[in-house]
């Protein structure tokens, strides 16, 4: 952008800028120069590749001798038990219990073995993330209540580590969750 800048300057006939602040921009190509290096191009590219990269390690980690296929299939099933566990907290409408429920999810869902536990890190991970961004652009605050945050994240370490879920369990929840 300084570059183009830079340029119009030049072309309109005003002064000749005497900074070069390129040197402080070093990844921007000078004039003429076709960018070269994947350092070069936009950053939404390269942020792409390091998220997928980042999913990738991840996942190779996560896969222990079993194969990929049971872990694969664990992993769609521990999806599907923090989805169901989503739902059932929807549907049940309890105040104060989203930990119980949070705890729950993980704890099904790490019964399914090492993709169910990995299902659930990713998915418990993202949902904390998005909340908390989407918390950042609608009420234009940097946190959504740390010790809310510190609590569910405790909870689902709770479930994930094969601990009975109950002891999040809040009082005037119906027996059937």
């Amino acid at each position: 952008m300084l570059t183009c800048l830079h340029r119009r300057i030049e072309q309109d006939g005003h002064h000749r800028c005497p900074l070069d602040l390129r040197p402080l921009f070093p990844l921007t190509p000078k004039p003429g120069e076709i960018p070269i290096t994947e350092f070069q191009l936009e950053k939404k590219y390269s942020t792409m590749k390091l998220f997928i990269g980042i999913l990738f390690c991840s996942l190779i980690m996560g896969v222990t001798g079993e194969g990929w296929y049971s872990f694969f299939k664990e992993a769609v099933q521990g999806a599907s038990d923090l989805w169901r566990a989503y739902w059932d907290m929807k549907e049940a409408n309890v105040q104060n219990s989203g930990r119980y429920f949070r705890a729950r999810g993980n704890y099904d869902a790490a019964q399914r073995g090492p993709g169910g536990v990995w299902a659930a890190k990713i998915i418990s991970n993202v949902g904390e993330y998005l909340q908390g961004f989407l918390h950042q652009i609608y009420l234009g605050r940097d946190s959504y209540g740390l010790e809310d945050q510190v609590s569910n994240r405790r909870a689902e370490e709770w479930g994930r580590s094969g601990q009975d879920p109950d002891r999040f369990r809040p009082a005037g929840l119906p027996k059937k969750y």
